[in-house]
Parts: structure tokens; C-alpha cells; sequence
């Protein structure tokens, strides 16, 4: 697994050199406007509230802790940029991805030597619209009932010190499910599908996931995340996934 680790974070680093392909880089220049206009805001609505944010949080620690605030601040700082930068990314996600599966689909056909698909009319782009929007909302919901466990973590004593960690790992998770699910998605493969061929390669999903949110905290490589993530999960899935699952296909 720590070897699928390090390799799933070295499909981040290759999709700086996917989006750069000729033939592919006219399907990221809008993936890559929305992700700039939202972290944006998102980085000045960080800036105005975080210190607000972070006296009501430290607010919960008893008195007899308070010797550990010291320690918390940066725990719980961390935390807070973690919820608040992922949620932008689904907010962005959810916006650009209709794009992002044309995106994964002429990479997908580019890494696989394949010539790519001809446009099949506005209806069918409607349809996979459609299906996009939906995909993103169930990613939404299962977001949401992981985040309120997570969020309670905060509030305990004792057990807060262990919250930063604990989302940290989720949120890599969540944004290898993310960022997965545009390839799987054009191949026909629900959220359920997704969560399970991620899980059945969890080293790989961890890494891309973690680097992902690596990306997230750098000024200027944020900006770059929501297209270098299709397109390392991309790469990763045709390369790394693809075969294994047809594999498993032809033994069912």
C-alpha cells in the first residue's frame, strides 16, 4: 500500500504535464476559469473570517486544556482551511463538471491512442449534463453525512485533538472519489461503483487524494487543481485501473 501510496501522488504531478497536451489543453482552459474565480473567493472569505472562526472553535477547549492551545491552533487552523477549501473545490466541481468529463474523455482516448468521438448533438450534451449535475450531488450527500461525525469530533474534549487527522484523511478520500469519477463516470460506473474500485485500490486513491489536497494550500498550483486532478485520475485510471476492471468483468 505505501507503494501505491507514493505512486498515486505521482499522478498529480503528471497531469501538470497532461493539461499541457497538444489536442487536450483547449478542453481545460474553462475547467480552469471556474477553479480560478472560486478560489478566489474563497481565499478572501478565508481571509476576512478566519481569525472568527478560529477564537469560536478554540472556544470550545475547557480550562484545563487550555495549556494546549498552542498545539490546537494550528491543528484546527489547518482543519478549517481543509472544510473550507474542499468545499469550494465540490462547489467548483459541481459547476465544471460537465467539462471535466469532456476533459477525462478526449484524454482518455488521446492516452489510449484512440481517435476521438465525433459531437453527438446538443441532446446527448444535455443528457450528459444531466447526469454530471447528478453525480456531483450524490458526491455532495455523501459529503454531508460524513461531515456532521466529523464535525463533532471538534466539540469533544479529548478527542478534538485527533479531528484535524481524521478529516485530513477523508478529505483525501473525497477528492479521490471527486476526481476519480469523471473517467469512471464515462464508462458508465455510478458513486457506488466509483467508491468501490477506489477502495479496492485505496493506496493509489490515498496518495492522488492526499496531493490533491496539497494543492489546494499552495498560492497560484491551487488554481490549477481541478484540471490537474481529471487529469491525473485520468491517466491513473487507464493506466492503473482499467485493466484490473475488466478483468474482474470477464470472471463475473
Amino acid at each position: 500500500m505505501i507503494k501505491d501510496f507514493f505512486i498515486g501522488i505521482s499522478y498529480v504531478t503528471r497531469g501538470f504535464g497532461l493539461i499541457q497536451r497538444p489536442g487536450i489543453r483547449r478542453y481545460v482552459i474553462i475547467p480552469l476559469l471556474i477553479n480560478i474565480l472560486l478560489f478566489a473567493a474563497g481565499i478572501g472569505w478565508l481571509a476576512n473570517e478566519f481569525s472568527g472562526m478560529m477564537d469560536h472553535m478554540l472556544g470550545y477547549l475547557p480550562s484545563w486544556l487550555d495549556w494546549l492551545s498552542w498545539i490546537l491552533w494550528p491543528l484546527f487552523a489547518l482543519s478549517i482551511m481543509v472544510i473550507i477549501f474542499y468545499t469550494f473545490t465540490i462547489i467548483a466541481n459541481l459547476i465544471g463538471s460537465p467539462f471535466n468529463s469532456i476533459l477525462a474523455e478526449k484524454l482518455e482516448a488521446d492516452l489510449s491512442g484512440q481517435p476521438p468521438g465525433e459531437f453527438a448533438g446538443y441532446a446527448a450534451l444535455m443528457k450528459d449534463v444531466g447526469k454530471s449535475l447528478l453525480g456531483e450531488l450524490k458526491k455532495l450527500m455523501y459529503l454531508l453525512l460524513w461531515m456532521i461525525p466529523l464535525l463533532i469530533l471538534f466539540i469533544i474534549p479529548g478527542v478534538n485533538i485527533l479531528a484535524p487527522f481524521a478529516w485530513g484523511l477523508f478529505t483525501a478520500w473525497m477528492l479521490s472519489l471527486e476526481y476519480g469519477d469523471y473517467p469512471l463516470g464515462n464508462h458508465g460506473y455510478f458513486f457506488k461503483d466509483v467508491k468501490r474500485v477506489m477502495a479496492e485500490n485505496r493506496g493509489l486513491s490515498l496518495g492522488f487524494g492526499a496531493a490533491i489536497m496539497l494543492m489546494t494550500f499552495i498560492p497560484v498550483l491551487n488554481f490549477l487543481a481541478m484540471p490537474v486532478g481529471v487529469t491525473g485520475a485520468t491517466a491513473m485510471w487507464v493506466e492503473r485501473i482499467k485493466e484490473r476492471e475488466k478483468g474482474l468483468s470477464a470472471k463475473s
